[in-house]
């Protein structure tokens, strides 16, 4: 068997800025892999490669240089065993600084063995019988901005709400989510939020007590990453439930990311699988914090639709209940048409639906 592998940058545009505490977005890049076989004509297989803009640990200057080589190499192999092994295929290939490169030659390798039908985990979710429970992501912005934003996912049926904090005032910010809570109990609305690490070591304490008047669900990464003395008390001690998200970033080793769940010891941890190396690595975070008593749920990473598809159908593998990230796929003017839908707050996989990846033809 030769495999053959090649790859084809893909802008995705914004419908509207994306803007977080690392500022904001109008478009984003992905690098799509596929796979081909000679002697299986029509077979094609799809992976995505998108690192994040000041987040991954390859977003790089010579990243598709990088990308490059490993798939020079990939093409080079003659993977005469089938199924292959894939684990030693990943190791061999792909450098621990490109977690996005291997989460899409993980993704593209899975859809090839399972015949290049975008089906890359097999399951009531990929089968279309079952959706996942979503929360709907309010984006920063202007104050009136944001409550648009909240009374849409509130009219699209999302009973949970994440908003990112930490750009524009924080009273202004707190004034939204008390006008939800004029609204709705927390019985009625989860609301979560993302600081993605906005507050000062000397701010923090005196924000997470007036977020927590608000009876919050938890806060993603109060604090910049890195400060785990100070990230240990918080997830001890803060009013709001700690979910730990780019604390996670750059560890790949089992027993480091042993060391670092039992060292901060946090309530919830939030796995996106382009950050932190592919499903592998995101089921050895799973089973650690199963181990630990930590509650997790995942989130895509501004993938387009054949990322998210192949994140949907790994975290329903799990049947977890938690409301999980993975609207992300309407943010943009020209994403991949797909089988995935949104209804009532739940992504679907629409059996009759159909793939059109003919833009990576132009």
């Amino acid at each position: 068997m030769s495999l053959k592998i090649v790859y084809k940058p893909y802008t995705l545009h914004f419908r509207e800025e994306a803007g977080t505490s690392r500022g904001v977005l109008t478009q984003k890049t992905s690098w799509i892999l596929k796979i081909t076989d000679p002697e299986k004509p029509g077979v094609e297989a799809y992976g995505e490669c998108g690192p994040l803009p000041g987040l991954s640990v390859d977003d790089i200057p010579d990243f598709e240089v990088q990308l490059a080589t490993v798939c020079e190499i990939f093409n080079e192999l003659d993977l005469e065993v089938f199924p292959f092994n894939l684990s030693i295929i990943l190791e061999q290939l792909v450098p621990q600084h490109l977690p996005s490169v291997r989460f899409g030659l993980e993704m593209a390798l899975l859809d090839f063995m399972n015949g290049g039908k975008k089906i890359i985990f097999k399951n009531s979710f990929s089968e279309g019988d079952n959706g996942i429970l979503m929360n709907g992501l309010i984006w920063m912005g202007s104050f009136d901005h944001m409550l648009r934003q909240v009374e849409t996912k509130l009219e699209q049926g999302f009973s949970t709400l994440k908003m990112k904090v930490g750009a524009i005032d924080f009273d202004k910010e707190c004034s939204i989510l008390q006008s939800i809570r004029e609204r709705f109990s927390a019985e009625e609305i989860t609301l979560r939020v993302d600081a993605n690490g906005a507050f000062r070591p000397d701010e923090v304490g005196e924000k997470l007590e007036k977020l927590a008047t608000f009876n919050l669900h938890s806060i993603e990464q109060p604090v910049q990453s890195g400060q785990h003395t100070l990230m240990r008390e918080l997830c001890s001690v803060s009013p709001v439930p700690v979910a730990l998200d780019e604390e996670l970033i750059g560890v790949f080793d089992y027993r480091g990311k042993f060391a670092l769940l039992k060292k901060l010891l946090p309530p919830f941890i939030i796995l996106k699988p382009t950050l932190l190396g592919g499903f592998q690595h995101t089921r050895e975070w799973i089973e650690i914090a199963n181990r630990l008593g930590i509650s997790w749920w995942v989130t895509s990473a501004l993938e387009s639709n054949i990322g998210l598809n192949a994140i949907a159908q790994f975290t329903h593998s799990f049947n977890n209940p938690l409301p999980q990230g993975l609207g992300t796929g309407q943010l943009y003017t020209n994403n991949f048409s797909s089988p995935l839908t949104i209804k009532k707050g739940r992504l679907l996989y629409d059996r009759n639906g159909q793939w059109d990846l003919g833009a990576l033809d132009n």
